[in-house]
């Protein structure tokens, strides 16, 4: 499927759940649209893998029977149904029944069956519970059936998911139905509906192009980042993953089998749900990834929680783009968390500090981290100022990036991206101001691929570059009180362009020449007309 397509596709899915929406905000009707395009993903994988694995005896139907095969398949071949479904977990990692795929819900709703509503919510009971060998309990928790914004009376609802149903089934059938198209899809919606949610959006989407920029950060070599990409990375975690599109961007990078295992953790309970779904829906399989629904700052995760210092997780790679200046209440007992106990706590007023070194502490000795922060955490004062005083002489951050205003959905300040290392070789800090390299959009701002391929060349192979870039000794930071505003190390002014007077007075001269002449002809065709010259 052309990239074309899949944007053709992203588009129509769109535009069906702009059409449908009704009483429904953008939020809510996100839950629904997504269920349904996940629901789409797991069936139309599941369905070829069981073609495939029955052959033959895969029951070849008529284009106008109603009838799912594999339900056929189940009818016939009753005592065979076990035995199948077990190869079926060991293939592609999990079973649905047949009543619950995509086509016979497709079909219920073009028939208008009054049963549809039921069969969802078994269907989506038996997903949750049954189909995986992990659990996803309420996985579709935020999908409310019963919810009167789709109808005062079952009747009436069962009526509404028919017609949605059968719009979406409608929109897809025109495309290709390659898990990589509905991938794309899901990822495009995910980015449409953030845009139309404002800030809220900042909860659960990071711009793909800033997404793009980490991933290529945490995926180089740590200690030569000019030797190109690693060929493996064990584990990689987000821990304020959102919709887990930071995390699939850097599988992206690594292929398919680059990744051991990905860790995710995300407060919120829809964007949680929302997480898993994009990574099943992403042919990351079960046993590939963790997310867990849980407050970071809390360190509520028991994994996390370890506390021999031999057992503790640590991870090849971070990233994460965690709430700006999030107000938090951290009690007495955190000073002597293990997380910030070296540094300091952050302030109640902000506690991008507290996100900072929570990833940190989980952070493998040649590993790396890159998190989105907003400008204040480089120069403000008191708390914040003694953590990143100690994190610079202890040699831990690596590289500063600024970037451009008015690139998120849920704020139009600038941000920047520290990469920050507990082995790092240089013992210089690399500055990029990125911040006047951008494409003006209508809503957003936007970096266009070669503004990320200058920024990560530049981070690669630590080049300098007049009002750009530059490498940054300690005993400078030192003398600027440890402060790490951008502006202090790059200037961004451009110097006055020198001016040759010789050639500016032949300039002169001939622009008066021309306009002598041009008054002389001027005059000359008033005379003939006996009329007032010109002085």
């Amino acid at each position: 499927m052309t990239e074309q397509n899949q944007i053709q596709l992203g588009k129509t899915l769109w535009a069906i759940a702009d059409q449908l929406r009704g009483a429904m905000d953008a939020d809510d009707f996100r839950d629904y649209m997504l269920s349904f395009l996940f629901l789409r993903y797991l069936s139309d994988n599941y369905e070829t893998a069981a073609k495939k694995e029955l052959g033959s005896d895969y029951p070849q139907l008529a284009d106008d029977d109603g009838r799912v095969p594999l339900a056929v398949w189940y009818a016939d071949n009753a005592a065979d149904v076990p035995a199948f479904e077990k190869q079926m977990r060991r293939k592609v990692h999990y079973v649905i029944k047949p009543d619950y795929l995509w086509s016979s819900i497709a079909h219920m709703a073009r028939t208008q069956h009054p049963g549809l509503l039921d069969t969802l919510q078994e269907g989506f009971k038996y997903i949750e519970t049954e189909s995986f060998q992990s659990a996803f309990g309420g996985l579709f928790s935020e999908i409310d059936l019963a919810s009167p914004k789709l109808g005062k009376t079952y009747t009436e609802r069962n009526a509404k998911l028919c017609v949605v149903i059968q719009k979406i089934a409608e929109g897809l059938a025109d495309f290709s139905t390659s898990v990589d198209a509905l991938g794309d899809a899901y990822e495009y919606l995910i980015g449409q509906f953030a845009a139309g949610s404002g800030k809220k959006a900042g909860e659960f989407y990071t711009p793909q192009q800033i997404s793009d920029i980490l991933s290529a950060i945490v995926t180089l070599d740590s200690q030569e980042p000019k030797t190109g990409a690693k060929q493996r990375l064990d584990s990689v975690m987000d821990f304020a993953c959102g919709s887990g599109s930071l995390l699939l961007n850097v599988r992206k990078r690594m292929g398919p089998h680059g990744i051991g295992k990905i860790y995710g953790q995300e407060k919120n309970i829809t964007t949680y749900n929302l997480a898993r779904m994009n990574m099943l829906l992403h042919g990351v399989k079960d046993t590939e990834f963790e997310i867990f629904h849980g407050d970071t700052l809390a360190n509520d995760w028991d994994m996390l929680r370890e506390l021999n210092p031999a057992k503790k997780p640590a991870f090849d790679a971070i990233v994460a783009n965690p709430p700006f200046s999030y107000r938090w209440e951290p009690n007495e007992a955190m000073a002597d968390d293990v997380r910030f106990k070296s540094h300091g706590l952050a302030p109640k007023s902000a506690a991008d500090f507290a996100f900072l070194l929570h990833g940190f502490h989980f952070l493998k000795d040649e590993g790396v981290m890159a998190i989105i922060l907003p400008h204040g955490v480089l120069f403000r004062g008191g708390a914040e100022e003694r953590i990143r005083t100690k994190l610079l002489k202890d040699g831990h951050i690596d590289t500063v990036i600024g970037l451009p205003a008015n690139l998120f959905y849920s704020t139009g300040i600038p941000v920047c991206i520290l990469v920050l290392k507990k082995c790092k070789k240089p013992d210089d800090v690399l500055f990029i101001n990125a911040a006047e390299h951008f494409a003006k959009g209508k809503r957003q701002n936007q970096l266009t691929d070669e503004h990320i391929a200058k920024i990560i060349q530049t981070y690669q192979f630590r080049e300098e570059e007049a009002r750009y870039s530059r490498r940054v000794g300690m005993a400078e930071i030192e003398k600027n009180d440890f402060n790490l505003n951008i502006s202090r190390y790059i200037s961004t002014a451009v110097g006055e362009a020198e001016i040759d007077l010789e050639v500016t007075h032949r300039e002169l001269v001939d622009i008066e020449e021309a306009i002598t002449a041009a008054r002389d002809k001027h005059n000359a065709f008033l005379r003939e007309l006996g009329l007032k010259l010109l002085p």
